[in-house]
C-alpha cells in the first residue's frame, strides 16, 4: 500500500507536521511499531520538500550484514578489499541532492554510527580505500521500531548521533490505537485485491468488520493487508465474512487472547452496541480456539449451555460459525 489512509486525528496531525518540516533541512527521526507506515511518511516528506525532483534512496540497516553495510552506505574504491574489482558509489553518493532513508537505524553497528555522525556533521563521505572525502548534500530521515532513547541508555546507540537525528521526531501510533482507520483501510484493500484478482467482492460484512476492529494488530497495517488479501483470494461470497478472515496467533498464547478480549470490550465506537461487542468477543474466542466450544466457554468464563444459546442466536441472524 503506497498511500496514507487515515481519519485518525493524531495521524492527520503527524501528516501535517511532516509536510511542514519537509520544507526544512532538518534530519528527521520517525519512530513506530513495524508495519505502521514509517516509510510512507518518509516518502511524504521527500515529495513535499525542495528535493522532490532528486533521488530518494532507502537502505535497511537491519537487513544487510554488518561487514557489508559500511560499503553499501559509503562506497569503496577499486582494490579496497578482495573482490573490489571496480569502484562503487555508496548510498550517500547515490542520494546526493536528495533524501537518504536509514531504515531501522537502531540496528546499525556502533562503529558505523561514528562514521555516520561525521558525514552528518561535515557533509562529506569517505569511501572505503579512498584517499580524500567527497562532499555530499543529503537530507537524512531515520526510522526505528525501537526507542532510540532507550538504546542510548543501554549503550547500544551513540548519544551524540541520537541528538543529531532527533531534530524532528515523528512517532506513528499503532493501528490498535486507530480503530476508526481499520474500516477505512480495509475497504481500500478489499477493492484493491478484488480488482487485482478479478473478484466481485463488495465490501465487508458488519460482523466481520467488528471482528477486525477488535483485533490488536501486532503487525499493524502490514498484517491487516495480509489478512484482507488472503480473505479476498479465498472468499466465494459477495462480501467478506468472519469465516473468510484468518488471523494468525502465537500457538498457546492465552495471554494474547485475554488482552484481545479486554481490548474488544473497551473498543466502543459510536453506533456500536453492547450486543455488538459481546458478539465480537465470543466470535473472536471461537476463532482463537478453532471452534472448540468447551475451551471457548472456559476462556470466557461462561457455561457451555450459555455459549450454545449465543451461537444459536447468531445463526438466527445469519451468522454461521
Amino acid at each position: 500500500m503506497n498511500e496514507i489512509l487515515t481519519q485518525d486525528r493524531r495521524m492527520r496531525d503527524i501528516i501535517q507536521l511532516a509536510k511542514t518540516v519537509a520544507r526544512s533541512k532538518a534530519t528527521i527521526l520517525i519512530q513506530g511499531d513495524s508495519g505502521t507506515g514509517k516509510e510512507l511518511i518518509a516518502n511524504l516528506i521527500h515529495e513535499n520538500s525542495s528535493r522532490s525532483g532528486r533521488p530518494f534512496v532507502a537502505i535497511n540497516c537491519a537487513a544487510i550484514p554488518e561487514n557489508l553495510l559500511e560499503s553499501e552506505l559509503f562506497g569503496y574504491e577499486r582494490g579496497a578489499f578482495t573482490g573490489a574489482v571496480t569502484a562503487k558509489s555508496g548510498k550517500f553518493e547515490l542520494a546526493n541532492g536528495g533524501t537518504l532513508l536509514l531504515d531501522e537505524i537502531s540496528e546499525m553497528d556502533f562503529r558505523l554510527q561514528a562514521k555516520l555522525l561525521r558525514v552528518i556533521q561535515e557533509g562529506e563521505v569517505d569511501r572505503i580505500g579512498g584517499r580524500k572525502p567527497s562532499a555530499v548534500d543529503v537530507r537524512i530521515i531515520a526510522t526505528t521500531n525501537r526507542s532510540l532513547s532507550h538504546c542510548v541508555q543501554d549503550g547500544s546507540f551513540r548519544e551524540d548521533l541520537f541528538y543529531r537525528l532527533n531534530v524532528v521526531n515523528l512517532t506513528i501510533p499503532p493501528l490498535r490505537e486507530r480503530v476508526g482507520d481499520v474500516e477505512l483501510i480495509s475497504a481500500y484493500l478489499v477493492e484493491k485485491y478484488a480488482k487485482k484478482n478479478a473478484k466481485t467482492i463488495q465490501g465487508i460484512a458488519p460482523e466481520a468488520l467488528s471482528y477486525l476492529q477488535s483485533h490488536r494488530w501486532p503487525g499493524n497495517v502490514r498484517e491487516l493487508e495480509n489478512v484482507i488479501e488472503r480473505a479476498v483470494i479465498t472468499s466465494q461470497d459477495a462480501q467478506l465474512g468472519i469465516k473468510d478472515l484468518f488471523i494468525e496467533r502465537p500457538e498457546g498464547d492465552s495471554s494474547q487472547l485475554t488482552q484481545d478480549l479486554a481490548d474488544s470490550e473497551k473498543s466502543w465506537i459510536p453506533g456500536r452496541t453492547l450486543d455488538d461487542i459481546e458478539r465480537t468477543v465470543i466470535i473472536e474466542a471461537l476463532q482463537y480456539h478453532q471452534g472448540n466450544r468447551t475451551h471457548t466457554a472456559k476462556a470466557l468464563g461462561i457455561s457451555i449451555r450459555t455459549l450454545r444459546n449465543k451461537i444459536s442466536d447468531y445463526k438466527g441472524l445469519g451468522i454461521h460459525l
